[in-house]
């Protein structure tokens, strides 16, 4: 169940987010993005390591797609709050992404060459997805799709890494039936 509500919630927030940001109402978008994430953060047992995830998801996130707007890859019609930074609402969706690592994409934990070969198709087909729905342009399309697919592609292993290393979502085992077991002895 929780594998079904962290897809949904995920897709209905990259939606809003993308149609936000491509009709000039960035800021709905990401307002909804946040409501998936604080809802993401309430049902987890371990809100620190999950909300450290999401915020260091969406550091990486700035400053890659900031890079990429900075460089002429890609374009954003709405959002932007500082001249050749990613806009708000593009973050936003790097911390949404965050929330999926540890539920729905946790079955790629381990297989490396998996989440590579992921991120290399599925980065680039998302922009394609926000592209066709107005959200980012590319001044040069094949370009942007070149270094998407390959940060994408370098960036999905170790995402998957550190949201194994920052897992919020697993209960965590208590010390003290340990320390109960050892009186026993």
């Amino acid at each position: 169940m929780n594998l079904l509500i962290n897809f949904i919630a995920f897709q209905l927030g990259w939606f809003a987010t993308v149609l936000g940001g491509a009709n000039n109402l960035a800021w709905a978008g990401t307002l909804a993005a946040m409501a998936v994430v604080a809802l993401h953060l309430w049902r987890v047992p371990n809100r620190r390591n999950e909300l450290l995830l999401v915020a260091i998801v969406g550091a990486m996130g700035a400053i890659w797609d900031s890079a990429l707007v900075a460089l002429g890859i890609t374009y954003y019609p709405s959002g932007i709050l500082i001249d050749n930074t990613a806009p708000h609402w593009i973050v936003a969706m790097w911390m949404l992404f965050a929330t999926t690592l540890n539920v729905s994409m946790r079955w790629m934990r381990g297989r490396w060459w998996l989440a590579l070969l992921s991120g290399a198709i599925f980065g680039p087909l998302a922009f394609y997805a926000g592209h066709q729905l107005g959200g980012v342009a590319f001044p040069d399309f094949w370009l942007a799709m070149i270094v998407l697919s390959a940060g994408w592609a370098a960036f999905m292993p170790v995402l998957m890494a550190l949201g194994e290393k920052l897992d919020g979502t697993a209960h965590e085992r208590s010390a003290a039936p340990a320390l109960n077991e050892q009186k026993i002895a």
